[in-house]
């Protein structure tokens, strides 16, 4: 049976394919450090207790109907205190839009933007924005990113693309580097945007900005940056993308935000209305009670963005350690989020059985094979198959387990040739 082309053409998500491969190996009785999926192991990394035991409330007080489009009004009034109190930002009730968590939101922003054939600009790497525009029918145009800027955008990379485009797609924390904007970086990038929409007639679309920053509450020793605080005046050309997602470790509880200019975000309500895309009314509801209790969330930070942190920083170390032994490897000091950029430059390497790693994904398969080591090559996101980089996500290992992955790691690319 014939299917619709976007069906046909549509490509799977390689971080599950390579997800995937490391479960059926695991099923076979392989133990293996896996550090692909953007995820938590809940015995390793649980949800705040207050917050368990908010939703089970919930649920016994019978919050088990439809809740409003938009979200419920206590969850959106809570969110307006978070703006207000964690970013100085200022945003009303019809402002703010609860949905399932955060994919949801972005694919709502795309086709609340995006015409067919519109121009659509991201980082190379950058999480799904390549498979987002897919979906929308957008002209994707991928910057090609750099180690000296931490892989994050430059404006003097972007300017030359920004005439006539619609949306820039931007992170900060970077899923997948871990890495941030400077105040300087973001604010020139702000600059350029601003002059671009000056440039255009009254009756043009605008170009507008998706900034995500879900990570933005996970940051170590680097202050988070968002355009509206540094540029006021793009306030109607940005919509945010945030929610509990990462920072509670709450990725399967599915409570997201977004929040914008009032005719693009009641647009997204639209769209998600039909779609049905909406977090769950009980975890709406508790989710608006726990983050009332600003000390409660902030003593949960503490601890939690610690044990990240110490993961990510033994990770970071353990790579080190193998660069000063004469390993082609390298690693990209962790800002925030729950990741680490990692390079492993062997592409072109024989290994001792004779096959020749061609590019990333061998050198993956390679060390999921030998090492019992899962990373995730940046050809996953938007990058070349030759490219040495690597996302390793900390949320599924326990210290222990990186502790032990490291020697692993040095034993099997010593056997390369």
């Amino acid at each position: 049976m014939n299917v619709s082309v976007l069906a046909n053409t549509l490509i799977g998500s390689e971080i599950i394919k390579i997800g995937n491969e490391v479960n059926d190996m695991k099923r076979k009785g392989a133990q293996i450090a896996n550090l692909t999926i953007g995820d938590f192991d809940s015995s390793i990394f649980p949800i705040p207790k207050p917050l368990e035991e908010a939703i089970v409330k919930a649920y016994r007080e019978g919050h088990t109907n439809y809740p409003p489009a938009d979200g419920i009004l206590p969850l959106r009034e809570t969110v307006v205190e978070i703006l207000k109190d964690r970013y100085e930002l200022d945003y009303g009730l019809n402002e703010i839009l609860i949905a399932g968590g955060s994919r949801p939101l972005i694919y709502a922003t795309y086709l609340a933007l995006i015409d067919p054939g519109d121009t659509v600009i991201y980082p190379a790497p950058s999480w799904n924005n390549n498979h987002y525009c897919h979906l929308s029918a957008a002209k994707g145009i991928a910057i090609e990113t750099t180690v000296e800027n931490n892989f994050m955008p430059t404006a003097a990379q972007l300017k030359p693309h920004l005439k006539g485009a619609t949306l820039l797609a931007l992170c900060s924390p970077l899923n997948p580097t871990g890495t941030m904007f400077t105040q300087q970086q973001l604010e020139e990038i702000c600059d350029i945007v601003i002059e671009e929409n000056k440039s255009r007639k009254a009756d043009e679309k605008p170009l507008y900005i998706m900034y995500d920053q879900i990570y933005s509450l996970l940051t170590f020793d680097k202050e988070h940056v968002n355009p509206v605080s540094l540029r006021p005046e793009l306030k109607d050309y940005i919509i945010y993308i945030d929610g509990i997602s990462k920072c509670l470790a709450a990725t399967g509880v599915r409570v997201g935000w977004a929040f914008g200019p009032e005719n693009v975000i009641g647009k997204m309500k639209s769209l998600l209305g039909h779609i049905g895309a909406w977090a769950p009314k009980a975890e709406q509801v508790a989710v608006a009670d726990y983050f009332k209790n600003k000390t409660l969330v902030d003593e949960f930070l503490s601890s939690f963005k610690a044990q990240v942190q110490a993961s990510l920083d033994e990770l970071y170390t353990g790579f080190q350690q193998l660069k000063s032994e004469g390993f082609a490897v390298d690693a990209v000091i962790p800002m925030g989020a729950i990741y680490l950029t990692l390079k492993i430059d062997y592409i072109g390497k024989t290994t001792p059985s004779g096959d020749l790693l061609k590019n990333s994904a061998d050198v993956n398969f390679y060390l999921i094979k030998e090492a019992q080591a899962a990373i995730v090559p940046f050809s996953a996101f938007g990058n070349e198959e030759n490219m040495p980089w690597f996302r390793a996500s900390i949320g599924g290992c326990s210290l222990q387990d990186i502790k032990d992955m490291l020697p692993r790691i040095a034993t099997v690319l010593s056997k390369l040739k």
